[in-house]
């Protein structure tokens, strides 16, 4: 990719070498490949690629042709090649007969089964006819935020011609479907030298006989629409000039920070979701624009863009050069329900017979002036790729509204597709949520044994987590060993030490900013010493009540904070130690500093009852496997109090408990789990002991 403003042209990114000996089906997973690798050509799960490829038929043993176009749900840029969908191209064609006109297309879709080849359980999407019905071997159909903007001017059939002449033709606005594939076919009988067409407000598709040539072709259309906006826009006023002038970085993610946990809870109340933020160059550019808010209100154009961001989106009533933000958060409640209203008199106005419910009325995109724009949604993943279509809508009002007049998709037509039945099916066989999707989870002492394990046991059921520990080289192998096995979207850390203020309340800062807001938190942060009373000193004395009483209080106070501001309950999990409830030889500094930790649940639980948040605590005992506490000083006088070694401390641990059994990091984790998830929810200020059994910590 040439990163020089000057030159925005996109790279051929085609390697002969790389592409040498591969078989038809595998050119087309390397084309889709490396176009799906620049967003400006296509957007994450946009725009579909397909081959025309001889196959042996299994039944027959003779050589048949076979439609390899990407499935249902696939994104080009990551696809394999168990991601293309296999059709009979004789039984596509057979189809004809049975097409009963535009306003039976959709049952159509139901056909596209009967005609798969080998099996192939990768469901074809409703753009199957689109590429099976052009008489070429190759076909790209891509959402390039250049072409895009031509498609979505107001005169975009006269810009297509004075780009391109004959080369690329021209299509009007056309929902996609059967009867769109039929119109292709039309066009590309009636123009056989054209290399592609432009839809009107949707895309470009393009076509030839080889991998390779529709590749070049794809990308050298694309760059000559870009080198023509280039050239008309450079210098000009963009988006009508500047109105607003950009907070700093720092200020910017303040905002955000206040911002974002107080609309999270106006929106959540269906389930909980999951924030995004950015304040990249483009965006700053458009919020901050004369034009921002009468383009907002149009609405995006492409139908891929609209399906993620939703009818429009919200301008937050933020003015950088007051800095009103205590008057923009008093004001959010009438602000998001006035979008809410406006939400339901569109469903009402659009809707037929037979559309499916209302669903979520809440905003996905909120634009802030002089600070970015904020993205809501289920997880963290579709926030931000949410939040990327938009800055894909962003470029291409702004080349639109350079050379002609942005439009957006009509109302009813926007409509049509946010509630077309087809997609309302596609919705309908998503997999069930995990129980803690949605969830925001802050974990300290995160780059230990247990703060690891108990992470992993969140984001196994679908949480965020923000790990937070003292030790930034653990803290970095933690996660990067998370983000290896759970992917970069859901895992974030913070260097904290418990006892500062400030450091903890940046943390939670922090989290606000990258995920919306905090649902749990795990405050177990500790070390752990050992002396006799005579030799305990007052630093080692201050030391175990700085980290294991002040600290647990310092992050139990910002969590809530946090979670009043977000209005939607949470929950505290304290992990304490048996020695809370059991005292032991030579530990007197680490057992009280450990039983104010449990008094201190006990009062959290009494304050935070009224607002939903539990606070409840986990004791464990002996976990010795991965624990940072165990090394060290403290492994030495554990073993010297009771007379043993290194080696047989574990064993003696495990002798002394009722059950004979040893306590593992996965052990506390599940114990967490527990008082985060539902099947909690009726528990606040208890104790669950995971010990093996020890007598001198029943609770009772």
């Amino acid at each position: 990719m040439l990163k020089s403003v000057d030159n925005p042209l996109l790279e051929n990114r085609w390697d002969d070498d790389a592409a040498k000996g591969m078989s038809e089906s595998e050119l087309l997973l390397y084309r889709s490949n490396i176009l799906g690798s620049d967003k400006r050509v296509t957007n994450y799960g946009g725009g579909n690629t397909s081959a025309k490829v001889m196959e042996t038929d299994p039944l027959t043993g003779e050589p048949v042709e076979v439609l390899w176009v990407k499935g249902s749900g696939g994104d080009i840029g990551s696809i394999k090649m168990d991601g293309f969908a296999t059709l009979y191209m004789d039984k596509l064609n057979s189809l004809r007969s049975l097409y009963r006109g535009v306003e039976f297309e959709d049952e159509m879709v139901a056909y596209l089964p009967h005609c798969t080849f080998k099996l192939n359980p990768r469901a074809a999407s409703i753009d199957t006819p689109l590429h099976a019905y052009v008489p070429r071997k190759h076909v790209d159909h891509v959402h390039a935020d250049a072409i895009i903007a031509i498609a979505a001017s107001k005169n975009s059939k006269e810009l297509t011609h004075d780009i391109f002449g004959a080369r690329i033709g021209w299509l009007p606005w056309k929902r996609p479907g059967y009867e769109l594939g039929l119109w292709l076919e039309k066009f590309c009988l009636e123009n056989p030298d054209a290399d592609g067409v432009v839809l009107e407000s949707h895309g470009l598709f393009t076509w030839a006989d080889t991998a390779k040539d529709c590749y070049d072709t794809t990308i050298d259309v694309i760059n000559r629409a870009t080198e023509w906006l280039h050239e008309r826009t450079s210098g000009a006023r963009v988006f009508g000039g500047t109105k607003h002038t950009s907070l700093d970085a720092t200020a910017r993610r303040d905002v955000a920070a206040r911002l974002m946990p107080a609309i999270r809870g106006f929106v959540s109340g269906n389930q909980h979701m999951v924030g995004h933020f950015n304040d990249s160059p483009a965006v700053l550019e458009f919020v901050n624009s004369q034009q921002m808010e009468a383009l907002a209100a149009l609405g995006t154009s492409c139908p891929d863009h609209f399906l993620r961001t939703k009818i429009r989106p919200l301008v937050v009533d933020f003015d950088p050069s007051k800095g009103n933000l205590d008057e923009v958060l008093a004001g959010l409640p009438a602000q998001i329900d006035a979008y809410r209203e406006d939400y339901k008199a569109y469903f009402e106005r659009c809707k037929h017979d037979d559309s499916p419910a209302l669903r979520d009325p809440n905003a996905v995109v909120y634009l802030v002036p002089g600070v970015g724009m904020i993205t809501f949604a289920k997880d963290k993943a579709t926030a931000r790729i949410s939040g990327e279509f938009y800055v894909n809508a962003i470029n291409v009002m702004r080349g639109a509204s350079a050379v002609s007049e942005y439009q957006g998709l009509p109302e009813q037509e926007a409509f049509d597709i946010e509630y077309w039945l087809l997609e309302e099916a596609k919705l309908q066989r998503m997999p069930k949520p995990k129980s803690l999707a949605g969830r925001v989870a802050l974990v300290t002492g995160g780059a230990g044994g247990i703060g690891v394990a108990t992470a992993e046991r969140y984001l196994a059921e679908g949480a965020c987590v923000v790990l937070a520990d003292i030790n930034a080289d653990n803290l970095k192998t933690a996660q990067d060993a998370l983000t290896q096995s759970y992917g970069q979207d859901v895992v974030r850390s913070v260097v904290m030490d418990v006892t500062n203020e400030d450091a903890v309340a940046q943390a939670f800062t922090d989290a606000a900013v990258e995920f919306g807001g905090i649902d749990i938190l795990v405050s177990n942060a500790g070390i752990a010493s050992s002396a006799p009373i005579e030799q305990t000193t007052l630093a080692l004395w201050n030391r175990n009540m700085d980290i294991l009483s002040t600290g647990y209080f310092l992050v139990s106070r910002e969590a809530f904070k946090l979670m009043r501001v977000q209005d939607m309950g949470g929950s505290i999990v304290f992990v304490a130690s048996k020695n809370g409830l059991a005292a032991s030889p030579n530990a007197s500094a680490y057992c009280t500093a450990k039983a104010a930790e449990i008094h201190l649940a006990r009062c959290l639980a009494l304050e935070g009852a009224e607002a939903g948040i539990r606070v409840n605590v986990v004791n464990p005992d002996a976990v010795l496997r991965g624990s940072k506490i165990w090394e060290g000083e403290w492994l030495d006088q554990r073993a010297s109090t009771y007379g043993t070694d290194k080696q047989g401390l574990e064993e003696m641990y495990r002798n002394r408990s009722m059950l004979k059994r040893s306590v593992l990091p996965a052990d506390i984790a599940e114990a967490c789990y527990f008082f985060a998830a539902e099947t909690s929810s009726k528990s606040t200020g208890n104790i669950l002991n995971v010990d093996a059994g020890n007598v001198q910590a029943f609770t009772r």
